[in-house]
């Protein structure tokens, strides 16, 4: 194998990131349009196997899953809903929008009105043929007052969806919105059978539900009619609800599944020298907070929080929860690695003095706070709490753990307690991941934030094209998240899986883990 192609493979393996590559491309003295080729090329190299069974074990299932697009919570849900379902817009290993149902799509300018063309002759499970129809209801899953959708506060800009024939639907937005193929892209925006209950788990996805025990396993059969070249290589996908870290790891190193998510970092070492096993690592979106209802004392006062977010050693939650496998967060969502990052934002940094004095500005000597917390929320959220309640005692602030059962967590414990651990893999823009949390009423706002001069700069964020204009919106809009909201965000992590030697075609994705959670479409089993 050429030293190139050996990096290609690393690329597509998710050994070293996209950038990784371009810069060892341009070491070998290859022009950047011709590494760009020849990753975009990579993939379609190799030979995909067909046939086998692809077993995965996933952190993140709860007895209460439902498989309706718009109540997916965690992540193993969110995996099986990319087996079935598909949206119109894909977001590609590259980070970039592309069609999926969508055959191509057009605007008008000021980006308000939207046609897209769907594909033609594409089938649901049951043999129906997808039409416009079945979009419009779709989409309109996720609007209204009435709707519960996680993803209705990205609708909300959306101001009507009409069918133009049988293949093209007609998006008008409120306001312009250059990124609405981004959000089209979100994962409650599956396209499901109109008239049927989006429970079913019908859809157009290159897998057919066989059977499906909420918060056990998830048994999917090739779609024999599927629609996309090049995908659905495995027979089947079983997907093992472990929520149990050890025991995912147990099972991965004896076999028993092929494929894992969250791996507990601490292990990362000695399983990287396992020969059997591949480490998959990609840096994107995802980020860990500890959420703080600024509808409950003592969280509606802003000097607390503040007190909170400079009695945490960030930089120790990295090195001993991550591994170093992340980057230190600055209590806002948008990541290093988007175009809009607020880089010149003053870092919060541990600093028990000033954590000090923001208590004396609330009025208090010394306070003491339950932290709600599980690792059902993220690998080492218990262990996170207990470095935050070290950290904060030199600032006067005693934190009491409390264990919080893991069946549950999402429904029981997230955006009913206080303060908890909660983890968010991100979105594609920050105005969709601001949109999803901190918009005021948005279904998942965990912080109960509502500032009405937040949602008009978000508002505008979204129309405005020049690029220059929308990095000063976007500075603003992160320092006001940083410096007043309720999200603790001390880190961002990276997407980590670990799955054994004869799984191939995975491809790193910074949108999520587990290959965007399209790991069940994209790789293949060696033997």
């Amino acid at each position: 194998m050429s030293e190139i192609s050996h990096y290609q493979h690393m690329v597509s393996t998710g050994k070293i990131t996209r950038r990784d590559f371009m810069e060892k491309a341009a070491a070998l003295g290859l022009t950047a349009t011709a590494a760009s080729t020849l990753l975009s090329s990579g993939a379609a190299a190799q030979s995909p196997n067909k046939g086998g069974t692809l077993k995965q074990g996933m952190l993140g299932a709860s007895t209460v899953d439902d498989l309706a697009p718009g109540k997916q919570v965690d992540r193993m849900i969110v995996n099986v809903n990319y087996q079935l379902r598909n949206n119109l817009v894909e977001i590609a290993s590259d980070g970039q929008a592309v069609p999926e149902l969508a055959e191509s799509w057009d605007v008008e300018p000021g980006a308000r009105k939207w046609v897209f063309n769907l594909r033609q002759g594409v089938e649901f499970h049951n043999g129906k043929t997808m039409d416009a129809e079945d979009v419009v209801f779709s989409l309109n899953q996720h609007r209204g007052e009435a709707s519960e959708s996680g993803g209705k506060g990205l609708a909300d800009g959306i101001a009507d969806i009409r069918a133009d024939g049988k293949n093209q639907v007609i998006v008008e937005l409120t306001s312009g919105n250059a990124d609405l193929p981004y959000l089209l892209a979100d994962r409650h925006f599956k396209v499901i059978q109109r008239d049927e209950n989006p429970s079913n788990g019908v859809g157009t996805g290159g897998y057919i539900l066989e059977s499906w025990e909420p918060g056990v396993r998830a048994i999917t059969r090739k779609n024999p009619n599927y629609w996309k070249e090049g995908r659905a290589h495995v027979d089947a996908i079983e997907t093992l609800a472990i929520n149990d870290t050890a025991a995912r790891s147990s099972a991965l190193q004896t076999g028993a599944i092929h494929l894992m998510n969250a791996p507990d970092p601490k292990t990362l070492g000695l399983m990287k020298r396992n020969k059997n096993l591949q480490i998959l690592r990609s840096a994107g979106g995802r980020h860990f907070t500890f959420a703080m209802r600024t509808d409950m004392a003592p969280f509606d006062n802003n000097h607390v929080r503040l007190a909170l977010k400079y009695a945490i050693d960030r930089e120790q939650l990295v090195k001993t929860i991550l591994r170093g496998y992340g980057r230190v967060g600055n209590d806002h969502p948008v990541p290093e690695t988007d175009p809009y990052h607020a880089k010149d934002l003053p870092q919060h940094s541990y600093d028990p003095d000033k954590a000090k004095f923001h208590l004396k500005q609330a009025g208090l000597d010394s306070l003491s706070i339950p932290f709600h917390t599980s690792d059902a929320a993220f690998v080492g959220a218990v262990d996170s709490g207990v470095l935050l309640r070290e950290s904060a005692a030199a600032a006067g602030i005693n934190v009491d753990i409390v264990r919080e059962p893991a069946d549950g967590f999402w429904s029981d414990v997230w955006m009913k307690k206080p303060f908890c651990p909660v983890y968010w893999d991100g979105r594609p823009t920050g105005e969709m991941m601001m949109s999803t949390v901190f918009q005021s009423d948005a279904s998942w706002n965990d912080t109960f934030w509502k500032r009405e001069d937040f949602d008009k700069l978000l508002l505008s964020v979204r129309a405005e094209l020049d690029t220059s204009k929308r990095a000063e919106i976007y500075y603003e809009l992160q320092r006001m998240i940083s410096e007043e909201g309720g999200a603790l965000t001390p880190m961002f992590a990276d997407f980590v899986d670990i799955a054994t030697a004869d799984v191939m075609g995975f491809e790193a994705s910074p949108e999520n883990e587990m290959s965007g959670h399209r790991s069940g479409e994209r790789v293949w089993l060696a033997s």
